[in-house]
């Protein structure tokens, strides 16, 4: 075993150490939550590593990194996610690799990928990302006063499938410093989409530094990145 195997494949070992401890003090079972790995700046042959160790879930945020990393593992069976905020002109390149896009925050958005999943001949995953730092944050997200509008028209777009909520842990606003509680905010958003779109059950929550909060509020999907592959280099 290499030392980068090594490496990866403890980490790994920790981090499901971590969601089977969470999924067992909040009465789950460790099925009902995916880990998704975030790959973002780390390159293809970590990726291809991740795969042979038994991860299925991998996701992207700079369609520049992620286009030619898909592509150059495009034989591996994973699903790729796209989790970053995403401009329209970057639309037809990331429909082309990623089977989830959880960052759609905007009607303009729903029409381009919509355009495009069609074009591609695509079913695409979507999940709202909703802002829940009362749009202080930078980060993107529709507030949750837009969300079961969004939705809807997400489900009625043709080539697109609404596959339920995502969101980041605020820094700023009334759930800043409290992530079980915004991500228990995002549950209760959830059952009001799932009235409307039973199908839309999935739930993206919860990061390296408080996947455990989320995995106790009810989130079918955590996004690690630093605790499976390490500290990020810095982007130049």
């Amino acid at each position: 075993m290499t030392d980068r195997k090594h490496e990866l494949a403890a980490n790994l070992a920790k981090v499901e150490e971590r969601i089977s401890a969470a999924c067992a003090a909040a009465g789950r079972g460790r099925e009902e939550v995916t880990l998704v790995v975030v790959t973002k700046t780390y390159p293809a042959d970590d990726v291809r590593i991740l795969s042979g160790l038994g991860v299925r879930h991998v996701a992207e945020n700079r369609d520049q990194d992620a286009a030619p990393k898909a592509a150059a593992c495009a034989d591996l069976p994973l699903t790729w996610h796209f989790v970053g905020q995403l401009q329209t002109n970057k639309v037809r390149s990331v429909v082309g690799y990623a089977d989830v896009v959880q960052s759609v925050d905007r009607p303009r958005l729903v029409t381009a990928l919509s355009k495009e999943a069609v074009r591609a001949g695509r079913e695409l995953g979507c999940l709202l990302q909703v802002a829940l730092d009362e749009g202080e944050g930078g980060r993107g997200g529709v507030p949750p006063a837009g969300v079961e509008e969004l939705a809807d028209l997400v489900a009625g777009a043709d080539g697109l499938r609404l596959d339920g909520l995502m969101t980041v842990a605020p820094l700023t606003g009334e759930y800043a410093g409290r992530q079980q509680a915004a991500f228990e905010r995002l549950m209760d958003l959830s059952t009001c989409v799932r009235r409307a779109h039973p199908a839309a059950n999935m739930v993206s929550a919860g990061m390296s530094a408080d996947l455990e909060q989320a995995v106790a509020a009810g989130a079918t999907h955590v996004r690690v990145g630093t605790a499976v592959l390490g500290v990020r280099p810095r982007l130049g």
